[in-house]
């Protein structure tokens, strides 16, 4: 969480505490994770982050009461270390943190890069990382790695995707496991790099920032529909790059937060909206981060967030990540092309007994959703049981499958929850414009 121009929140210790102890841990939101702004703009004397006292007197404090609640603490950090700190010394040697700097790279937003190639790179992460366990941190999130991120201004080094390599030891020789997280809008066309970022990441960040910076409302259903289309992007490399082929992702993709939680007057989202954001970032297996101000939850931003048998579904979609296949109506049928109208399938499991489907009409293009379309009004989205893959006579059918509606589709369709028989030809439903149904199967003979 950030401060957030347009909005009453600001980053402080006594706000943050404030939210994350409304953080429904029962439900498996465990992590209070501080973004941008926490930190100062100078290092401690081995040139290690540390917090902005001004904010945040006690992080340790902080740790340590999330810890007493099951919770956990995550910051935000940056590759490289603070150019102002070039002449401090690394922890645990007598090598100055500026020798360390590869200066053929340009500075960025106070910090410069490493040459990784030297002595002392490692030990100064290792000293960095071993005082934020010190200090109870959970999880790091290092944000403008690069090939990618866009520039926002600053002029980013070329690749520094050796500093997740230099995390991920570090984190391995520390005193508590903590997750890693690499940020944002990494460019995935790079094989090299996407398995550099595989093997020693937690999460990939598919997509900038989804929100609406200094506006009142949160976002706009522009940027859900890009990150939507990001996601497509991601999870059709898997399929179709033939490095990729056949192996295990093995890294969480990240959509960014989910906004679900408030009203349409707080996120900029209407219910219909906001069910489809729920919707597709548990259908992408994808982190689950509220982004929303806990102590303004609606009822269905409680369903969104805190559902159980949504939650069963995030548990099977977080093993068997959707794919897209486009419905009847659309130009290839069963192809996995961006459309207005289309259908996703996660699974079938192992034994071929579940499945999710998600069926969507993302409403016309509103200028960043890759497919163009501008269809109005309800449409029909409809796609067969063999364009799925799980027909009967199928590698991975049944002779049917009995469907539950667990969420959406309440536009045209009937209630959430609600058990729909069985088919063994076709899903289909009236979706409006912008409008998700996410079901699950269960095959019977």
């Amino acid at each position: 969480m950030q401060s957030r121009a347009g909005t009453s929140f600001t980053l402080s210790q006594g706000n943050v505490q404030s939210q994350c102890n409304l953080l429904n841990a029962t439900a498996g939101y465990t992590l209070c994770s501080l973004d941008s702004g926490w930190s100062a703009d100078g290092g401690d004397t081995f040139g290690r982050l540390v917090p902005n006292t001004s904010l945040f007197p006690n992080l340790t404090a902080l740790a340590n009461n999330l810890h007493s609640q099951g919770k956990l603490l995550g910051v935000y950090a940056l590759p490289g270390a603070l150019s102002a700190d070039a002449g401090v010394t690394v922890e645990g040697t007598n090598i100055k943190l500026g020798s360390l700097f590869d200066t053929n790279q340009p500075s960025y937003n106070l910090r410069q890069t490493f040459d990784f190639s030297k002595d002392g790179v490692q030990q100064w992460h290792d000293s960095v990382v071993n005082n934020w366990a010190s200090i109870g941190v959970d999880y790091i999130k290092l944000d403008f790695m690069t090939l990618g991120s866009p520039d926002a201004g600053e002029n980013l080094p070329a690749n520094n995707s050796l500093a997740a390599v230099a995390y991920h030891r570090a984190i391995q020789q520390a005193s508590r496991p903590m997750r890693l997280d690499l940020s944002w809008k990494l460019d995935r066309n790079s094989g090299a790099d996407f398995f550099l970022w595989r093997g020693n990441a937690d999460g990939l960040r598919l997509d900038q920032d989804i929100n609406d910076a200094g506006q009142s409302t949160f976002l706009g259903f522009n940027t859900v529909q890009r990150a939507i289309e990001q996601y497509r992007s991601f999870i059709n490399q898997q399929e179709e790059d033939p490095a990729r082929q056949g192996t295990p992702i093995m890294i969480r993709p990240d959509m960014d937060n989910m906004y679900t939680g408030n009203g349409q007057s707080l996120t900029g989202l209407s219910d219909v909206q906001r069910y489809t954001v729920a919707i597709h970032w548990i259908g992408a297996g994808a982190n689950q981060i509220t982004g929303s101000d806990l102590s303004q939850l609606d009822t269905l931003g409680r369903e969104l967030l805190y559902d159980p048998e949504l939650l069963s579904v995030a548990e099977f979609t977080a093993q068997y990540a959707m794919q897209p296949k486009n419905p009847f109506g659309t130009a290839n049928p069963g192809s996995q092309a961006s459309e207005q109208l289309q259908a996703w399938i996660a699974g079938p499991d192992t034994d071929n007994k579940n499945a999710v489907v998600i069926l969507a009409n993302y409403g016309p293009d509103l200028g960043q959703g890759g497919f163009g379309g501008n269809l109005e009004g309800v449409q029909l989205v409809n796609i067969s049981l063999s364009l799925l893959g799980i027909a009967e006579g199928q590698p991975n059918g049944a002779p049917g499958w009995s469907v539950r509606r667990v969420l959406g589709g309440g536009g045209s369709g009937g209630e959430d929850h609600s058990d729909l028989g069985t088919t063994s030809s076709s899903i289909a439903s009236f979706l409006g414009p912008g409008e998700s149904v996410l079901y699950y199967l269960t095959a019977s003979d």
